[in-house]
């Protein structure tokens, strides 16, 4: 994956994972990462947010915004813009390019978002009350702060249609996101019954609308047809659900010498797995009690919580059908994606588009 993401930034002119430097110097979010300093040695994770954007081993940051660059020099310039070439760098308009920082700029804030705690679940050892109220404030200060100045840089763009899609996009993030919220307690877990089709959904909101729709408006900049757009939506809708598989897929495939890497109950195999089980099968299954009980009194967790019972749960969903039937999935979209790729002109940019489908589709 860090291969084809470092070979495909060389293709669109410069690393994106420089694409929101001027953001990020700015003297406004210098002052906020002053802030941020104050809960070094807490454990918000809005920490863990910031670290990720210095460090992100696999290059997840700025995936969106790259593909978004990429798209845009796979289709190039359009008969109606040839007038306007003089205004292309590396094949891209500069206009895609504030397109693509935008997108990253809106994903980043809604990252900023996800980091606020919901402080009627904290308990003692999790850090100071005031710390953990302050990162809330922070979180959303600092999130707000991205998502006006992505609105801002939008409206320069001076595109009515733009500004509906990426609008569109935004609101889409917010319903995925407020789902998710409304369901992730321990309870909501248990009994909220999920099938795949309405897992897709929820996946299309939270992960895959914003880079669909960045995907369209970049064509729509370019003055591309409407088949083309079409074409380039359906790109980015399937790579980032064929994204999202991959990343559920992970703790059940990933050959590691370390301890179980934790997974949701609403992670694309376990749902599925719960298809073939049946729901009943499943709530069993999951509140048995955990043996032996010492352990969980060790871990201070309730039983169907502790470390023992999640194991039992990842190796029955990885001994059934949900894994190989995620992967058949995953590699359905990705296929998806590469078709609607086919009626992108050959180029380098398409083939960098491709590889990144093939990383995430290639399991071990």
């Amino acid at each position: 994956w860090s291969q084809v993401v470092s070979e495909a930034e060389k293709i669109v002119g410069y690393p994106t994972s420089f694409m929101s430097l001027r953001c990020l110097l700015s003297d406004e979010l210098s002052n906020i990462a002053m802030q941020v300093r104050k809960l070094v040695g807490t454990k918000h994770p809005l920490l863990d947010t910031a670290r990720g954007f210095v460090y992100d081993s696999r290059n997840n940051l700025q995936m969106r915004g790259l593909v978004v660059l990429l798209i845009s020099k796979a289709a190039g310039p359009s008969t109606a813009e040839l007038s306007f070439q003089h205004d292309m760098i590396s094949g891209i308009y500069s206009s895609q390019r504030s397109l693509a920082e935008i997108t990253e700029l809106i994903h980043t804030a809604f990252l900023v978002h996800r980091g606020i705690v919901n402080i009627g679940e904290l308990k003692s050892c999790d850090g100071p009350l005031k710390d953990m109220q302050f990162g809330n404030k922070m979180a959303v200060l600092s999130g707000d702060f991205l998502l006006a100045n992505a609105c801002t840089s939008l409206a320069q763009l001076q595109n009515t249609k733009v500004v509906e899609l990426i609008s569109s996009a935004i609101g889409d993030l917010v319903q995925g996101i407020y789902y998710e919220n409304s369901k992730s307690s321990e309870e909501n877990c248990l009994t909220d019954d999920i099938g795949i089709s309405r897992w897709k959904e929820q996946v299309f909101l939270s992960h895959s609308a914003l880079l669909a729709k960045s995907c369209q408006a970049a064509m729509e900049l370019a003055k591309h047809s409407a088949e083309i757009q079409d074409m380039a939506f359906q790109y980015g809708k399937h790579m980032s659900m064929s994204h999202k598989l991959h990343s559920d897929l992970q703790p059940f495939v990933k050959e590691s010498s370390c301890d179980t890497m934790a997974f949701s109950l609403n992670s694309a195999p376990a749902i599925l797995h719960q298809e073939f089980r049946g729901r009943e099968a499943w709530l069993k299954q999951i509140r048995e009690p955990c043996a032996p009980r010492d352990n969980c009194a060790r871990l201070k967790q309730p039983p169907h919580r502790c470390v023992c019972v999640f194991q039992q749960l990842q190796e029955a969903i990885k001994a059934g059908k949900g894994v190989t039937s995620a992967i058949d999935l995953c590699r359905c979209h990705g296929n998806r994606a590469l078709a609607a790729l086919e009626r992108f002109p050959p180029s380098e940019a398409r083939d960098a588009l491709a590889n990144i489908v093939y990383a995430v589709t290639r399991f071990p």
